[in-house]
Order: C-alpha cells, then sequence, then structure tokens
C-alpha cells in the first residue's frame, strides 16, 4: 500500500481540521508535507508540532516566530504568494483546497496543472473558472474529487452508472436556520443566531451562504462544471433532515442517492482513499432515529439569493465571479455588523445588474470582474443600500 502524500490548503479551518482527523487515524496511509493557515498560527503551530510536515505557510508576519521555533526543521513559506509552489509539490499526491473564496482559485490551477488529485471543499474556484479548472484538469490528467457533501454524493452516485445515462441530478438543501421563520423576521435575528445551523458545524461565511441559500446557488453552477451538466439537468430539493446529500436520476428511472451522517469526515475520508472505502469509525446513519425523509421545493421568493444564482448560471461568463465576489464582501460586513441580514441579497443584486458581462472570459477578465465587483460592492455597503 502506497502512502499518500498530502497538501492541505487551510489546515486551521474545519476541513483541514477535520483532514488531519482522518490522518492521525491512519499513518500507515497517509502523511501530510503541507500545511496552510492565514490568521490562526497558534493552531498551525500546534498542527506543525504534531504531523511534522516538511512544508508550512503562514500570513508573513507570523513568519520569524516559526523560524525561531521550528529552525531549518521546517520550509516555511509566505501563505500569500507561495500557495502555488506547495500546491504543485511533485512529492504531493493529494492536494486538500479547504481555504476559502476565489484566493484558492490559482494554487487550485497549479495543482490540476500538475497533475495531482484534488479534493476541493472550495466552492469559489469552480463557480468563477470552473471551465477552466476542468479544462486544464483534462490537459493535464489530474483527479478531481469534490469533498462538499452534494458534490461528492453526486460523484459517486455517478459510480453507480455511466455519464451519458444520466437524466437529473438533485442538488438536496437543509433549508438551514431560516426555513421556518418568516421572511419578515429575518433582520430581527442577530449574527448569532444566523450562524446557528441546525445540521452542519461550518465556518462563518458559508453557515450565512446556507441562510440566504446562496450557497446552494453555488453548489447548481458548481456541479454543472464538475459534471458538465446542464441548468435544465439540475434540481434543488429542501431536505430538511440532511440524510440525503444528492441524488442521480438515471433515463431508466432508477434514483441513486448517497446517505450519510452529517459529518464532513465521510466525503474527506473518501476523497483520501478514493477509489477504496475504509472504516470511518463513526457512527452509522440510523434509520429508525430518522423516522421520515421530507422533501419540499425551494421558496425562492422567501430566498432570493436562490433565484439570483440561477439566473447567473443561465448566463455564464464573468457573471458567476462578480456573483461570488460580491457575496464574499456582503456575507464580510453582514458579519462585521455593518449591514442588516436582507441587504446581502439588495447588494449583490445590484452589483450583479451593473456588471457588462464578458461571454468566454479568460484567467485575466474572470479575476478584473472578481476585483471590480469587490469595489462596487464596498461602496454601496458604505451607503448601507
Amino acid at each position: 500500500m502506497k502512502l499518500k502524500k498530502i497538501v492541505i490548503l487551510g489546515s486551521t479551518g474545519s476541513i483541514g481540521i477535520n483532514t488531519l482527523r482522518i490522518i492521525e487515524r491512519f499513518p500507515e496511509r497517509f502523511k501530510v508535507i503541507g500545511l496552510t493557515a492565514y490568521q490562526n498560527s497558534k493552531l498551525l503551530e500546534k498542527q506543525v508540532r504534531k504531523f511534522s510536515p516538511r512544508y508550512a505557510a503562514l500570513d508573513k508576519k507570523h513568519i520569524p516566530d516559526f523560524q525561531k521555533i521550528f529552525g531549518k526543521s521546517l520550509k516555511i513559506l509566505d501563505v500569500e504568494t507561495d500557495l502555488e509552489f506547495l500546491a504543485s509539490l511533485p512529492e504531493a499526491d493529494i492536494v486538500v483546497i479547504g481555504m476559502r473564496g476565489s484566493a484558492a482559485l490559482k494554487p487550485f490551477l497549479s495543482a490540476v496543472r500538475s497533475g495531482k488529485t484534488v479534493a476541493p471543499a472550495n466552492k469559489e474556484a469552480l463557480v468563477i473558472a470552473g471551465d477552466i479548472i476542468m479544462q486544464e484538469a483534462r490537459r493535464h490528467q489530474a483527479t478531481i474529487i469534490p469533498v462538499d457533501s452534494e458534490q461528492s454524493a453526486i460523484f459517486q452516485c455517478l459510480n453507480g452508472g455511466k455519464r451519458d445515462e444520466l437524466k437529473k441530478v438533485y442538488l438536496t438543501a437543509s433549508g438551514g436556520v431560516l426555513l421556518n421563520i418568516p421572511q419578515t423576521k429575518f433582520d430581527q435575528l442577530s449574527v448569532a443566531e444566523i450562524l446557528n445551523h441546525p445540521r452542519w458545524q461550518m465556518g462563518k461565511k458559508i453557515t450565512v451562504d446556507s441562510a440566504t441559500l446562496m450557497n446552494k446557488g453555488f453548489e447548481i453552477i458548481e456541479a454543472m462544471r464538475l459534471f458538465d451538466l446542464k441548468l435544465s439537468e439540475i434540481q434543488v430539493l429542501i431536505h430538511p433532515e440532511a440524510a440525503i446529500h444528492s441524488m442521480v436520476e438515471f433515463k431508466d428511472g432508477s434514483i441513486i442517492a448517497q446517505l450519510g451522517i452529517t459529518d464532513m469526515r465521510l466525503p474527506i475520508q473518501y476523497a483520501l482513499t478514493y477509489p477504496n472505502r475504509i472504516e470511518t469509525g463513526l457512527k452509522a446513519l440510523d434509520f429508525f432515529k430518522l423516522k421520515a425523509l421530507t422533501f419540499k421545493e425551494p421558496d425562492f421568493k422567501k430566498f432570493p439569493c436562490l433565484a439570483l444564482a440561477v439566473d447567473v448560471a443561465k448566463k455564464q461568463g464573468t457573471l458567476a465571479s462578480v456573483l461570488n465576489a460580491s457575496d464574499e464582501q456582503a456575507v464580510e460586513a453582514f458579519l462585521d455588523g455593518r449591514i442588516g441580514f436582507t441587504q446581502i441579497y439588495n447588494i449583490i443584486e445590484k452589483v450583479v445588474s451593473r456588471h457588462r458581462v464578458i461571454a468566454q472570459p479568460s484567467l485575466t477578465q474572470i479575476l478584473d470582474a472578481d476585483r471590480w465587483a469587490r469595489e462596487e460592492t464596498e461602496q454601496l455597503i458604505a451607503k448601507k443600500r
């Protein structure tokens, strides 16, 4: 059994932490060779001590401290400039992308151009430049095994049939914290209440996106890129129990669903061990406690961010980059208390409506659209409308 050498981009976030928990259980299978973090240098220090990687990247202000602590035993890199190098290390077998935001795009491309197995939990890179990423992955024979639970479920379900036999993909959504709360009360909820997701423990940004259902909109675009789907081949289902993570319907009417407990270690471990499956050490889904599986149509009026994302999915081009960038800025402003919850959609919609779409953009044009959208969004945030 070959020892798989792993680089984790974003090792101090929830995806990175869970990845390391899996690696710790199977030291005979996996070896960490690179870890990265932005602000959480204390946790990164603990991770480096425990897993002894050859490389670590962090904010440059913390580099002198790491040099004093680890000396020449650790190759210390700048997280702002060296992620592409780290993602393309010749000795790396798998690159786990746990970092959030569009900053993951360049290291993602670097990994696929190096022919790696890439395990992305990051939606943003695939949303804004998925066509380029998938084209480069095919060209360099890289393997992309999504860690995002819904995309992992589709990936697994497609193993049960041929791609050309697919009829429809069902993306499930728990509905988030606001599922049963009237829209009129959204702005009365605190940031802490919005972050109290009923099913998943995630980072703050993705939890807010789950509340607005923008996250599900991103997943629609992501699935289109990953699996070469048309928008008409994707349907969103609100599934409060969150036991079914996604489903694939084939032309003969058969539907294959992937079920499991709500624990990100399941899709992460699948990506690390693919094409094999091994014991996770986690509890199994208990059908007797589950009792029911229910489904609802999404309410596009109550959750206009989902409707906006669907519209962007129809138009494509640089609009996806604009949607993502504006959402990142608006959600950050909400978390900082600079705007109210419903202003997230209002601001993003205005920015998207002002953008002049480039249909088949280059990487430079995608990044230009990203910068433009952030500037426009910040101007609207300053005006609070």
